[in-house]
């Protein structure tokens, strides 16, 4: 029996191929997919001419100080209801923890705004585009009116964009590799501050890249001496012998974001 045309043309396997997201889900499509991740955002920052960025890495957690406070007298609040409750020990302590951090988003808002106030337009600012440390270096660049660039990416808690990315420059991601990719291949600088696993992972993958030449010399700062010198031990790992004492100086670690700010100038002579 023949059948309606119109019928035949709602069949699934009309659609354009392009147009069928049913056919891009599948697993078979991952590689389309992934470039697709990698062309997009290229796209739009050819477009938009961004050669030149200086990545700042650093925890999502870490927030003002006075919304640390106010999350650590919560905790405490709960605490003092419950003392025994060791899950509630731990917040306080997690709180406490934060508290102690939270300069940092102040120094991470400056930072950005120095990369403006000395290199204009030349260097724009890029994070994970999430909140804490991210938002704070691209709340400094977008402050001074500078290019503010957010690298976001699906997680099982939904992140949402910081309200500092400038137009038609936040990314949304599937592939962590592939938004490593972005991080890295427009990067003259990276600058750490405090984070968690995921600051350490994208720490240590540029530190590698540029140790085994997949990544030209770059500068890379860890800004926050009591935090770095506490969680990493980088000269041990030279005088292991897993590393060079050449590689253990290719992350200086300051306290300021301009202290941070003069190492990249004198590797790129700005004034």
């Amino acid at each position: 029996m023949e059948r309606n045309p119109v019928q035949i043309e709602h069949d699934a396997s009309y659609v354009k191929a392009y147009e069928d997201l049913q056919l891009l889900k599948q697993d078979i499509l991952r590689p389309v997919r992934m470039e697709l991740e990698v062309l997009k955002p290229e796209l739009y920052l050819k477009n938009l001419n961004v050669e030149e960025t200086i990545v700042c890495f650093g925890s999502a957690r870490i927030g003002e100080k006075q919304d640390a406070e106010k999350k650590l007298a919560a905790a405490q609040a709960k605490l003092a209801r419950e003392p025994k409750d060791k899950k509630l020990q731990e917040q306080v302590k997690e709180a406490e923890g934060l508290v102690k951090l939270s300069k940092y988003y102040e120094q991470a808002r400056r930072f950005g705004q120095l990369v403006v106030e000395h290199a204009g337009e030349r260097f724009a600012v890029v994070t994970g585009g999430g909140p804490g440390m991210m938002e704070a270096a691209n709340r400094g660049a977008f402050e001074k009116d500078g290019r503010s660039i957010g690298l976001n990416i699906t997680l099982p808690h939904e992140q949402h964009p910081n309200p500092y990315i400038s137009p038609n420059m936040a990314f949304l991601f599937h592939y962590f590799a592939i938004r490593k990719i972005h991080f890295v291949m427009r990067a003259k600088a990276v600058v750490v501050f405090p984070g968690g696993f995921g600051t350490f992972d994208e720490l240590f993958e540029i530190l590698t890249l540029i140790q085994t030449g997949k990544k030209q010399r770059i500068p890379v700062v860890l800004v926050g001496k009591e935090f770095w010198t506490t969680v990493v031990n980088v000269k041990a790992l030279a005088d292991y012998g897993v590393i060079s004492h050449d590689d253990a100086k290719a992350c200086p670690i300051v306290d300021t974001a301009e202290e941070a700010w003069e190492i990249i100038a004198g590797e790129y002579g700005i004034k």
